[in-house]
C-alpha cells in the first residue's frame, strides 16, 4: 500500500479530531463526601430517653419518642443502626422507619436522609435547645414477603436496634440511654435488662433504667399473651412466649435436659461471662423465625409443639445450645477485626470459622453431653452436614474462608445453584475442622487432653467479667500450641485458606467413623425428611429435593439431574407413565434403572430421562473402629 501523503493524514486527523476531544471530554464523577462524623471515644454529653409503644398489636405498628439531649447549636445527625453484631452483615431494616418529625424548642425541624449512608438522618439544631426530641414508627412486617415478622395479637420481639437512633459521632458504647416499653395490657416481658420498674396502676410501662446503647441493642425483649419463666440454674433463665397456653406446659423431663445442657455448659468451659443469663423462645409459627446470640440472651423460635412434643423435633434442638455457646464464643472473646466503635463501622468477618465454627461444634457437643438428644442422633445429625459439604463441588474452586463474606455479599437472598457457589460454610465446615482438631489432640497426648482443654484456656479466663477479651488467628494458633504442640498455622491453613475437594473429615475417620451411604435413613434423617413437610429428598440419588408442591427446590451442581438440564423450579408432573408423587419417584429410583420425568418449565412440558441406576442412598456415620476413639470420649457427660 503507497504511503499516506501529508495532506491526506492531515485530512484524516481533522475528521477524526472530533471524536478524541469527545473521548476526552467525559464528565468527571462528583467527589464522594464523607458527611457523617466520626465515631470518638468520649462520653456523650447527656442520657437519652428512649420511650417505644408496643401495644397496636393489631396492626404490628410501635410508636417511638426519643428525647436526646444536645451540647449546643450547629448540624447533627442521627443513626438508625446498619452492621449488627451477629448478623455478620448490613442487616439494617430502616425501610420500616416512617413518620419521622424532629423537634426543638417545640418547633417541628428539617431534616434530609444522607445520600451515601442512607441510615443517617441530618438536620441543624437551632440556638436555645438543650434537646431535640425523634418521633417516628416502625412499620413491622405484615406478609412473609416484607421481612421477618416480630409483631403479633399475641406477641412480640422487641429488636431496640429497629426502634431507635443514635447520634453520630461517638462510640455507641460511651452513649447513655434510659429506655421503657409499653405493652398491651396483661403482657409479660423478658429480657437481658432488669426492670427499674413499672408504671402507675393501670399502665403496662416498663422502665428499665440507663444502659450505654450498646447493651441495649444487646438486650432484646420477647413479649406475649401467654408467658411462662423457669430457672435453669446457674443464674440462667428460659422464658418462653406462645401462641397459646397449651404449648407452655413443659414436662419436667424436657425441662431437665435444657437445665443440663447450662450445667454441661458451665463445666465445659470453666467460667460464665454473664451476671444472668435469659433464654428468649417463642414457640410460634407466627413470629417470624431466628437464632441470635446476645451476651446474656439469646433469641430462639421453635416450631409449635417443641416442648409438649420434644421427641418429634429433632432440628430445634441444637439451637439452645449454639446460642448460649455464643456467650464465649462471639460475645465475651470476640475476633478483633469484629470490634467496631458503633453500627455504621463495617464488620470484618475473617474470623467466623472460629466465631461461629467452633460454636456449632459445641452447640453440637453440648447436646450430646447434655442428653437434649442422643449420641447416635447428634452424630447422624453431623453426617448430614458432612455429606452437603463432602459432595459440594463448589468447594474446588471457592475455599472457605470466601464464605465468611457471604453474609455481605449474599445476604441469604435464594441461590441458583447453591452447592457450586457455596453459603456460609464456615458453620459446618468449622464444626468439622474443630472435631478434627480434638482427635489430633487427643492422639497426641494419649487422651490426656482434648479440646476442653482449649476450651477453658480461650474462653474460661476471667470468670464473671462480660466485657470482650478480642483475639486473632495468632491468638488460636498459640493457644492451640499450649494445650498441644503442632502445627496447627499449616494445619489451618490447609482447611480454611485453600480450596480442597473433599471435606475435612479426619476428625472421624480418626475416631473410628466413616461417612457412608445406605438406602435406608437414619432416625436423623427422617426428622429431615418430616420437615419438608410433603416435599422429597432425593438429594444423594438424582441430585435434587422437590417441595411440596412438586418443584425442584435444589440441584446438586454437576449430579445425573444437572447433566439432565433439570433446574431449580422445574415442576414434576410424571414418573414414567404415573403421575407424580414422592412415592413413585422412590420405587423408581429403587429399581435402580434410569428414571424418565416428564416435569413442566414456563409454558413447556419436557420428557427426559436420569441416566442414575445407584438405588437411594442417605449418608450416616458408621462406626468401624473398635473401642473409645476420640469423637465417642468428646461426646460424653463432663
Amino acid at each position: 500500500m503507497a504511503p499516506m501523503s501529508a495532506f491526506r493524514r492531515a485530512f484524516a486527523l481533522s475528521l477524526a479530531l472530533p471524536f478524541m476531544l469527545a473521548a476526552n471530554t467525559a464528565p468527571q464523577p462528583l467527589p464522594i463526601v464523607d458527611t457523617i462524623p466520626a465515631a470518638r471515644d468520649v462520653p456523650y454529653p447527656g442520657t437519652i430517653k428512649l420511650e417505644v409503644d408496643a401495644t397496636d398489636n393489631a396492626r404490628a405498628i410501635f410508636a417511638v419518642r426519643e428525647t436526646i439531649p444536645v451540647a449546643g447549636p450547629g448540624p447533627m445527625t442521627l443513626l438508625f443502626p446498619k452492621w449488627l453484631p451477629g448478623a455478620h452483615g448490613p442487616d439494617a431494616t430502616s425501610d420500616k422507619l416512617a413518620g419521622l418529625e424532629i423537634y426543638a424548642n417545640g418547633q417541628k425541624i428539617a431534616w434530609t436522609r444522607d445520600p451515601v449512608e442512607t441510615s443517617g438522618f441530618h438536620f441543624d439544631v437551632p440556638a436555645g435547645a438543650t434537646s431535640i426530641e425523634a418521633r417516628f414508627r416502625y412499620l413491622s412486617a405484615t406478609a412473609p414477603n416484607q421481612g421477618r415478622t416480630v409483631f403479633t395479637p399475641d406477641m412480640v420481639n422487641v429488636q431496640w436496634e429497629a426502634v431507635s437512633l443514635y447520634p453520630a459521632g461517638y462510640y455507641t458504647r460511651q452513649i447513655p440511654v434510659e429506655a421503657s416499653l409499653k405493652l398491651p395490657a396483661g403482657w409479660q416481658a423478658a429480657t437481658a435488662l432488669r426492670p427499674a420498674g413499672r408504671a402507675p396502676a393501670g399502665g403496662n410501662v416498663i422502665n428499665y433504667g440507663t444502659v450505654n446503647y450498646e447493651v441495649l441493642v444487646d438486650s432484646p425483649v420477647i413479649a406475649g399473651r401467654y408467658f411462662r419463666k423457669d430457672d435453669l440454674g446457674l443464674g440462667v433463665t428460659l422464658n418462653s412466649i406462645a401462641d397459646s397456653n397449651k404449648e407452655l406446659a413443659i414436662p419436667a423431663d424436657v425441662l431437665a435436659k435444657h437445665r443440663k445442657m447450662v450445667e454441661q455448659a458451665v463445666k465445659t468451659f470453666g467460667s460464665r461471662h454473664f451476671d444472668h443469663y435469659d433464654f428468649l423462645n417463642a414457640v410460634s409459627d407466627k413470629l417470624g423465625g431466628i437464632g441470635l446470640e446476645h451476651h446474656r440472651s439469646t433469641e430462639i423460635s421453635t416450631d409449635p409443639g417443641y416442648y409438649i412434643e420434644y421427641n418429634d423435633h429433632l432440628f430445634d434442638r441444637n439451637v439452645f445450645a449454639h446460642e448460649f455457646t455464643h456467650s464465649w464464643d462471639g460475645k465475651f472473646r470476640r475476633p478483633a477485626d469484629q470490634v467496631v466503635p458503633d453500627y455504621s463501622t463495617p464488620l470484618r468477618n475473617s474470623l467466623l470459622w472460629v466465631y461461629e465454627g467452633q460454636t456449632q461444634f459445641w452447640g453440637n457437643v453440648l447436646e450430646a453431653r447434655s442428653g437434649m438428644s442422643s449420641k447416635d442422633d447428634v452424630l447422624q445429625k453431623i453426617a448430614i452436614a458432612a455429606a452437603g459439604l463432602d459432595n459440594q463441588p463448589g468447594r474446588q474452586w471457592r475455599p472457605l474462608l470466601d464464605t465468611t463474606n457471604d453474609p455481605i455479599i449474599q445476604n441469604r437472598r435464594p441461590e441458583p445453584w447453591g452447592s457450586y457457589m457455596r453459603n456460609e460454610d464456615y458453620y459446618n465446615e468449622g464444626m468439622l475442622i474443630w472435631t478434627e482438631v480434638d482427635a489430633i489432640i487427643r492422639q497426641g497426648t494419649g487422651n490426656k487432653r482434648g479440646i476442653d482443654d482449649f476450651a477453658r484456656a480461650f474462653f474460661g479466663v476471667n470468670d464473671g467479667d462480660w466485657g470482650e477479651l478480642p483475639y486473632t488467628r495468632a491468638d488460636v494458633i498459640a493457644t492451640l500450641n499450649g494445650v498441644y504442640p503442632y502445627d496447627w498455622a499449616s494445619f489451618l491453613h490447609e482447611r480454611v485458606d485453600l480450596p480442597s475437594a473433599r471435606a475435612p473429615l479426619g476428625g472421624f475417620t480418626r475416631s473410628g467413623y466413616e461417612l457412608r451411604y445406605t438406602d435406608e435413613p437414619t432416625n436423623a434423617y427422617k426428622a429431615r425428611l418430616k420437615a419438608l413437610e410433603g416435599g422429597g429428598d432425593f438429594f444423594y440419588s438424582l441430585g435434587f429435593n422437590v417441595t411440596k408442591d412438586k418443584k425442584l427446590s435444589t440441584v446438586l451442581w454437576d449430579s445425573p439431574a444437572f447433566q439432565a438440564s433439570l433446574r431449580i423450579g422445574d415442576e414434576l408432573i410424571a414418573v414414567g407413565e404415573t403421575a407424580y408423587s414422592n412415592d413413585a419417584l422412590t420405587d423408581a429410583v429403587k429399581a435402580k434403572a434410569p428414571v424418565r420425568l416428564t416435569y413442566k418449565r414456563g409454558d413447556a412440558v419436557k420428557v427426559v430421562t436420569i441416566n442414575y441406576t445407584g438405588g437411594l442412598r442417605y449418608p450416616r456415620f458408621v462406626k468401624v473402629g473398635k473401642g473409645d476413639g476420640s469423637l465417642d470420649l468428646l461426646l460424653r457427660p463432663r
